[in-house]
């Protein structure tokens, strides 16, 4: 009887060793992507904050000078 529930306890902590290695690549790809996201959209985000004022800083500088 303790043979057979030994046998079924080590069986048992393999499955949710194997099991936490799982949720532990999940974590990370979810992090990952997450990460990924976030730079894909601040860094354009970023970008139209700094070139948006160039941008309109040259093209009234353009302007100036046709006297509209």
């Amino acid at each position: 009887m303790d043979n057979d529930l030994l046998q079924k306890l080590e069986a048992q902590e393999k499955k949710i060793d194997d099991i936490f290695k799982s949720v532990e690549k999940t974590r990370k790809y979810f992090l990952w992507t997450l990460i990924i996201t976030v730079v894909t959209l601040l860094l354009p985000l970023i970008g139209i904050i700094i070139i948006i004022p160039w941008f309109l800083k040259v093209m009234t500088s353009a302007y100036s000078g046709l006297g509209l």
